[in-house]
């Protein structure tokens, strides 16, 4: 599985955000975000889509440090899907990548892939730490 690392520092934000708030935001510990975009082989959607549910069912129910693994696919390219991870950190996520669930995906789709995976890790600010684990119970309720 071949990834690259995206250069992050020459992007540009144009987003102005004013909070109006009594406490101060506590942001002491960051868990390890992962933001995948994968292309796909047209003929193999519907089995990437498949494939892919097992594994972000194996992540969020029998990784108790993965706080959440959503699966996107884009409206104008559907040959595009976009992965987002959260994992306590970064032993977490070294650990998802030794699962059944995980390695078994790996073995099915790599093939399926067209050019390089774009990854990029990120660090999490909202929800807190306390928010992600308190997310965890309902992550089942699929």
């Amino acid at each position: 599985m071949k990834a690259r690392r995206v250069n992050t520092s020459s992007r540009t934000h144009s987003i102005s955000c004013h909070l109006k708030t009594s406490k101060p935001l506590l942001l002491e510990n960051y868990m390890l975000a992962i933001f995948v975009t994968i292309n796909i082989q047209e003929e193999y959607l519907e089995q990437f889509i498949q494939s892919s549910l097992g594994d972000a069912e194996g992540s969020v129910t029998a990784e108790p440090n993965c706080f959440r693994f959503d699966i996107n696919q884009d409206e104008e390219l559907a040959t595009r899907f976009y992965l987002y991870e959260v994992y306590e950190d970064e032993a977490a996520f070294q650990h998802h990548l030794t699962t059944p669930h995980f390695l078994r995906w790996k073995t099915q789709v790599e093939p399926w892939f067209v050019g390089e995976l774009e990854i990029i890790r990120m660090k999490t600010n909202f929800p807190s730490d306390a928010g992600w684990r308190a997310q965890k119970p309902t992550l089942t309720n699929y």
